[in-house]
């Protein structure tokens, strides 16, 4: 095979033909495929990682390597999987400076850490405030609620369509009294606090404003996020109340409010983590996730708001999956993605709106109910990946979450994780390590690429609503997911412990939440209900009702509109009136949505 020209494309058939198809590898490659390479695979041929089937072979039935979400993956990248003008300064540039590739900070981490939260909440607000506590004394450095999941549908914990999920998957807020209890003894103006709520987001964020008031902070100084995603709703979670044109309202309403009132919160978290989580691949979740931000800036544009004014404070929440290179390049596509939408699409002139901010949270998908602990190492790697992708904060889950809401153990180990990988391991102390990697800036590349593919279509559709109206992103999520279980349960794709080495083990301790927290928020609910101005309450509620019926434009002289439903939210908050009695009269305003089957 020496003697042949190395230029001379391969027969297909040949194990080395794709050192030469699609690329241009310089002499001393080809030289190296012909030489080593083929005499090496024609005495050892490659073989596949998991079952030799479906996935795990091409064409020709030789092996086939991928990511987790099914991309295949060269056995090495050079040169010539690069761009042929590929140069630094265009594609990869400097940290701080655009494109961002390399992050948004000129520093990295060495002038301040990523924040390790810790995504805490269960059972009564008086139980998870002695879980944040804990939490912040073991070095954490912010919070983020989990609600659970009465208060994520917009339900009082008495309404019968709670019954039997009080506290299960998170903390119950009922009414400001909760939002007081919860945070009792921390301080918010010191204490970032991320909350991970959607339809009834401005309700909560409410509660949390008046609460951050009652302790003397500046509105204008604390900082956190409100998940507030709604159209991630429609794609993956299905936790929605209303349907997409008001809920949309909603959303800009916070941003309108908080970029009057609120200038260090950010009034969204544009999430791809829940798109992954119900089964997209890496490219969906970064495509759809982004495309949701493109979204969200067409309707505050048409609402009237400068997107220089509110693009500072939008922010995003990624996965960290198991696939380490896939997500770091995930990572850095989506900072150079978002700087050009801004700049380009949308003619951004604050350099600080160019910024893509994001937190990222391991992979709850990923975790086996089988030999936990195992679970432990996943979250490690997911973690690590998170970091070197430049995320600005991060949550690592604990080893249990497949099995019930995190003990504290589990979440202790959770935050030691965090602060080895940030205090041991070096990976800190210079920004962006692997860059210039011929193989992640050729993933990198693919998925900038792959998501401008999904934008052309999206636009197309005329935009997100539409195509969520279409059913489009969740068939296409839907068979992402259908893929990789079918590559699951033929071993094509292996899970340790759970479709391979797998082992006889007892079941582990977990955190039990038993049905006493509902009858102790009852009890709470009925003293309230009983104590306060149920005549203040109604009034305020009709106040709202009649701003939400109204068609809002901007506000002038500093304003926000008069028809923004924010102000009339925080007076019924005041009052004492409940989650579900605030969401009630919006969906009076504007009805309940039910999804159309997308078969």
């Amino acid at each position: 095979m020496a003697d042949k020209k190395p230029s001379k494309p391969q027969v297909a058939e040949s194990p080395i033909a794709d050192v030469f198809e699609g690329r241009y590898p310089s002499e001393t490659e080809k030289q190296w495929a012909e030489r080593t390479l083929a005499p090496t695979l024609e005495k050892s041929p490659e073989r596949p990682i998991g079952a030799p089937t479906g996935t795990n072979l091409d064409e020709n039935g030789h092996a086939r390597f991928t990511t987790v979400s099914g991309v295949p993956i060269r056995r090495i990248y050079t040169q010539a999987d690069l761009p042929e003008d590929w140069n630094y300064d265009q594609y990869l540039g400097y940290p701080g400076q655009p494109p961002f590739t390399r992050g948004i900070h000129a520093t990295g981490y060495r002038g301040k850490l990523f924040t390790m939260r810790q995504f805490s909440g269960f059972a009564s607000p008086e139980e998870t405030n002695q879980r944040y506590k804990y939490l912040l004394e073991h070095g954490g450095g912010g919070l983020s609620v989990a609600f659970d999941l009465p208060t994520l549908m917009g339900y009082d914990s008495d309404h019968p369509a709670s019954e039997g999920e009080v506290g299960k998957c998170g903390v119950a807020i009922d009414s400001l009294e909760d939002m007081e209890i919860l945070f009792g003894g921390i301080n918010l103006e010191n204490t970032t606090v991320s909350m991970t709520i959607n339809s009834p987001a401005s309700v909560l964020w409410a509660m949390y404003l008046v609460v951050a008031e009652q302790q003397g902070a500046d509105w204008k100084k604390i900082s956190g996020t409100i998940q507030n995603d709604i159209l991630k709703e429609y794609i993956a979670q299905k936790e929605y109340i209303y349907p997409p044109a008001p809920s949309m309202r909603l959303v800009v309403d916070t941003f309108e409010f908080g970029s009057k009132f609120t200038p260090r919160f950010n009034t969204i978290s544009i999430s791809g983590y829940h798109i992954r989580e119900a089964g997209s691949t890496a490219l969906q979740e970064l495509a759809f996730t982004l495309y949701d931000g493109v979204e969200y800036v067409e309707w505050a544009r048409r609402r009237g708001l400068d997107v220089d004014e509110f693009g500072p404070r939008l922010s995003f929440f990624f996965n960290a999956h198991n696939d380490f290179f896939e997500e770091i390049a995930k990572y850095r596509a989506a900072r150079k993605i978002w700087y050009q939408v801004m700049k380009d699409r949308f003619g951004a002139k604050n350099q600080r709106a160019w910024l893509m901010r994001f937190h990222s949270q391991t992979a709850g998908v990923s975790l086996t109910a089988q030999q936990p602990l195992n679970n432990i190492a996943r979250a490690a790697i997911q973690a690590m990946a998170a970091v070197l992708g430049g995320t600005q904060s991060l949550h690592v889950d604990g080893y249990d979450e497949a099995l019930a809401l995190p003990t504290e153990e589990a979440a202790r180990i959770a935050l030691r994780t965090q602060q080895i990988i940030g205090y041991e391991s070096g990976v800190v102390h210079t920004v962006d390590p692997l860059g210039g990697s011929y193989f992640l800036e050729n993933l990198t590349l693919q998925m900038e690429k792959g998501a401008f593919d999904y934008f052309g279509k999206l636009d197309a559709m005329g935009g997100m609503v539409k195509a969520i109206e279409r059913g489009y992103p969740q068939k296409e999520v839907a068979e992402a997911s259908y893929q990789f279980q079918r590559a699951a349960e033929a071993k094509e794709k292996i899970i340790v412990g759970a479709n391979e080495f797998v082992i006889e083990e007892e079941s582990p301790h977990i955190l039990y939440i038993d049905a006493s927290v509902a009858v102790h928020q009852s009890a709470k609910l009925k003293a309230l209900r009983a104590r306060r101005s149920n005549e203040d309450v109604r009034r305020r509620l009709d106040a709202l009702k009649k701003a939400a019926a109204e068609e809002p434009t901007a506000g002038l002289n500093g304003n926000v509109s008069s028809a923004n439903t924010m102000p009339y939210i925080v007076d019924a908050v005041r009052a004492y009136a409940t989650v579900g009695e605030i969401c009630d009269a919006l969906r009076e305003v504007y009805g309940s949505y039910t999804e159309a089957s997308i078969t």
